[in-house]
């Protein structure tokens, strides 16, 4: 963990962390408890009968995993994780607001590459409340 995040971390959850898996890319999904929790309770209350549901319940639910950061600012990624988005020695930390992505140093640089390509000037299936965004 970054060390401009750590106290943060340290503060709001006292270091403890939920980890599970992008059911999208081949990333990990890195949430505080206290925001964890209200993804948990949102995606659990939806209507288990729907195919696409019930996958995303096993999927982002049945992952998550309860992970300390240690006094150093390290986390232990359990080995299925790992192996799910491909963790090796190097890799990044992606902050996305009230979470973080986790992914292989490679896999970021291609996806990375793919969504900028992507985003070049296309506007076509921009949602309308981006196009409306000033940034």
């Amino acid at each position: 963990m970054p060390s401009r995040y750590r106290e943060r971390v340290r503060e709001e959850a006292d270091g403890c962390l939920i980890l599970t898996i992008d059911t999208e890319e081949p990333c990990l999904l890195l949430y505080m408890l206290k925001d964890w929790q209200e993804i948990e309770k949102k995606v659990s209350a939806l209507p288990s009968f729907n195919k696409a549901v019930r996958r995303i319940q096993r999927l982002l639910v049945g992952h998550a995993t309860d992970v300390d950061m240690d006094a150093n600012g390290r986390l232990l990624v359990p080995p299925a994780l790992r192996q799910y988005a491909n963790l090796e020695k190097k890799v990044v930390l992606v902050g996305q607001g009230a979470k973080f992505e986790l992914w292989n140093e490679s896999s970021w640089e291609a996806k990375r590459k793919e969504w900028l390509e992507e985003a070049n000037g296309d506007l076509e299936g921009m949602p309308e409340e981006l196009l409306n965004l000033s940034i």
